[in-house]
């Protein structure tokens, strides 16, 4: 089942992450476009990524945005990883960005 969705930024923090990416080398560039994609793959269908298991969401996301009741990972180029829930406010579905990663730290924070 495809479902659209609105995108929006765990924090102000990463948000501004995200605009800063412009303003970096070559490959945070890179990095970038491969997250407007995976947007883009987002608004489509909240769920297109892998959901992660509930017992191995971290303790540090449900300290920073509160209790998180799904977890979903959006697999990007280069083995880097998008990391985002997905929650309804009213008769809007949204895709919280919450972070992304390279595949080493995803498998540190998940204990993979």
């Amino acid at each position: 089942m495809e479902i659209n969705s609105e995108i929006r930024f765990g924090d102000e923090k990463l948000k501004q992450a995200y605009i800063q990416l412009d303003d970096r080398k070559y490959q945070q560039k890179e990095l970038k476009k491969w997250l407007e994609r995976a947007f883009l793959d987002l608004e489509k269908n909240a769920f297109c990524g892998t959901q992660i298991s509930k017992k191995l969401i971290p303790r540090d996301y449900e300290l920073r945005y509160g209790s998180l009741e799904n977890l979903w990972k959006y697999d990007l180029p280069n083995a880097w990883r998008l990391i985002y829930t997905v929650k309804k406010d009213m008769i809007v579905v949204l895709s919280i960005i919450l972070d992304w990663m390279n595949h080493k730290d995803y498998e540190r924070k998940f204990g993979y």
